[in-house]
């Protein structure tokens, strides 16, 4: 027994290593079975190990050498990124509604950069906070926002490029106002269903802690792609990180302050109506510095200088309104008789249509439209659509913008509630098209005006 131990180790020192190197699986590959007990097993796992092991540093090596490449916090761009892609700023500003606004490349991306100056100072990590949050929100009805930087009061927002134009100007084409790539009911009803889906994924769906408010919402802040005439938001998140919005402390404190100042609230009405109140200037007090545009805002906003979601609720009401009648929110006219201008609210024209001469009694066919609320509704809808539009369809969409629009913001509905409405009107209007089986291209005119 003691011999036959002994064996294996009297017989290894007179091996040639040349002659059992060419066993070893240098090509992966492992010897037969016949191989006499020169064979090792032992030998045959440490390589695989030290193959494995050195695959895994190899592996290692690269991830770490790749992770080098990328920024720490990939949310955020220096300033002289921003400044090298848009040529020290003196690119073409890319939209005429904006001001401070340009088209570049920036990281191999086309991008789209804004400029805003800070309503408020946030500190840095408040910042980076929601920034990182807001940049991980996604929807198909959303201009994504990929990053930021900051250079003294102003920042700079870099969302993703997309191609399109806004609705204000596929609804109002001053070269040929009879002419709009909108001409089809189902067209309107597309941007309004995905603009109801992307603001109340906005407010309740993001999953994020913060209270979203979009506080931009109008025809210029809305893209419209093609050619399925998808609508997508812009501007997402520059409320919260401009500091246009405040926690919910903080904006009660602002509204009881504002109130307790003036007395009462004050009616802020834009530039173009009147002056604005000599003590409440943007100049002389803070509380007063928000952004706001003539007709999108809610009377509360006017007053207080606060957005809060029952605002963009306001403001998506209005933008319904002026999709279904093609029409400006407000819009002047010289009336030659009495020599002065005349105001005209898309609002105003709205609630006409569906109560009549009686805002709340909903009766009567005055205004001269004749038949009724359906000759009403068939006047002031735009004149473009010829007519190919279901009519009770659409009065229950205005009555829905109607809603949104109401001068108590508690009892506008939430947005989760308009989307749920405005989706059934878009399956609705669908069953009208398939069942009317109206060609792509053709109009067809269903009643007098």
């Amino acid at each position: 027994m003691a011999t036959n131990a002994s064996e294996p180790v009297s017989t290894r020192p007179t091996q040639s290593p040349r002659t059992t190197r060419p066993t070893q699986p240098t090509h992966f590959s492992f010897p037969s079975t016949s191989t006499s007990g020169n064979y090792t097993p032992a030998s045959t796992s440490s390589y695989t190990q030290a193959s494995s092991s050195s695959a895994s540093v190899s592996s290692r090596t690269s991830l770490s050498s790749l992770r080098q490449t990328i920024s720490e916090s990939p949310h955020i761009y220096s300033f002289s990124e921003i400044r090298r892609a848009t040529n020290n700023f003196l690119l073409k500003k890319y939209s005429s509604s904006s001001t401070n606004c340009w088209r570049c490349n920036l990281r191999g991306r086309d991008v789209v950069i804004f400029q805003r100056k800070f309503c408020r100072k946030l500190e840095t990590h408040s910042l980076r906070d929601r920034l990182s949050v807001i940049c991980r929100s996604h929807h198909n009805s959303i201009i994504k926002l990929l990053g930021a930087s900051i250079s003294d009061d102003y920042i700079y927002l870099v969302y993703e490029f997309c191609n399109g134009a806004n609705l204000s100007d596929c609804l109002r084409n001053s070269r040929n106002p009879d002419f709009t790539v909108l001409s089809t009911w189902m067209s309107r009803m597309q941007i309004a269903t995905d603009l109801a889906h992307g603001l109340d994924y906005i407010h309740n769906n993001t999953g994020l802690n913060l209270t979203l408010v979009h506080n931009h919402i109008k025809s210029s802040s809305i893209v419209i792609t093609e050619p399925s005439f998808n609508a997508k938001i812009c501007h997402f998140g520059t409320a919260q990180l401009c500091g246009e919005t405040d926690d919910d402390d903080e904006r009660n404190r602002k509204a009881s302050s504002f109130k307790r100042e003036s007395g009462e609230i004050a009616e802020i009405v834009a530039e173009e109506d009147k002056p604005p109140i000599p003590s409440l200037t943007r100049s002389s007090s803070k509380r007063m510095q928000f952004e706001g545009v003539r007709g999108y805002m809610s009377p509360e906003f006017q007053a207080t200088g606060v957005p809060t979601q029952k605002s963009d609720v306001y403001g998506l009401g209005v933008v319904i309104l002026e999709l279904l009648s093609g029409e400006e929110p407000l819009k002047y006219k010289f009336d030659k008789r009495h020599g002065e201008f005349t105001r005209t609210s898309v609002i105003e024209a709205a609630r006409w249509a569906v109560y009549g001469s009686e805002e709340e009694g909903g009766g009567g066919g005055g205004g001269g439209g004749g038949g009724g609320r359906e000759g009403r509704l068939r006047k002031w809808v735009d004149r473009r659509l010829k007519d190919s539009f279901p009519v009770d369809v659409a009065e229950r969409v205005t009555r829905v913008a109607l809603e949104c629009i109401g001068e108590d913001p508690d009892k506008r509905p939430d947005m989760g509630r308009v989307s749920r409405k405005i989706s059934k009107l878009y399956l609705e209007s669908k069953n009208w098209v398939d069942t009317m089986k109206i060609p792509i291209g053709i109009s067809l005119s269903l009643g007098p005006r």
